[in-house]
């Protein structure tokens, strides 16, 4: 699926103006892969396919504006990340740079009170195989990775799993504590 693909899928559409209007009104966002790709859209910016697909475990660079950011700081410069995707956006008009990739120059951005990654730090190796046994994730990897690559893709997220999802659980515990709760306590602030 792609977020442009609001002809067969008309959801998206609203989905776009519902992310948009929420951001834009400070409102706390997480969004992977995916969910970045519609805050991306969502904010003007273009979202389109890569020169090729980004499928694997891959690294990804903190940028200087993340070692500086309240919810990245503190994260291995070189981070292990599961990459599925192909398709890439451009970054939106007011954005932060947070994460960059050989491959793919944005790979996380934040806007304000929302942020978005393009790869997945979340995938158990359980996940990972309930992926690989949807038909059409199947031949995409075949398409990437060859017929021979998805078991050593499979086993390459059994290796790394606790490792990804420790940094995932950093993040997405940091998100929580310094923007959520941040603005729990300025809209109760602002009741008083």
């Amino acid at each position: 699926m792609s977020v442009n693909d609001d002809a067969e899928l008309p959801w998206l559409t609203a989905e776009k103006r519902a992310i948009g209007e929420a951001v834009r009104a400070r409102t706390p966002y997480w969004g992977v892969c995916l969910g970045v790709q519609l805050l991306a859209a969502s904010l003007d910016a273009l979202v389109y396919p890569g020169p090729e697909p980004e499928v694997g475990l891959l690294p990804v660079q903190i940028t200087a504006a993340g070692r500086d950011d309240p919810v990245f700081a503190g994260l291995a410069d070189d981070l292990v990340t599961l990459q599925w995707h192909g398709d890439t956006f451009d970054l939106p008009h007011g954005s932060t740079l947070l994460a960059s990739s050989p491959a793919y120059a944005n790979q996380a951005f934040r806007f304000e009170r929302a942020y978005g990654v393009q790869f997945h730090l979340e995938v158990s190796p359980e996940m990972a195989r309930e992926w690989a046994a949807v038909p059409e994730y199947v031949a995409s990897l075949e398409r990437t990775l060859g017929a021979e690559g998805a078991p050593a893709f499979l086993a390459s997220i059994a290796e790394r799993a606790e490792e990804m999802r420790a940094a995932g659980r950093a993040l997405f515990e940091r998100w929580l504590d310094r923007v959520v709760a941040q603005e729990r306590v300025l809209d109760a602030s602002s009741r008083v």
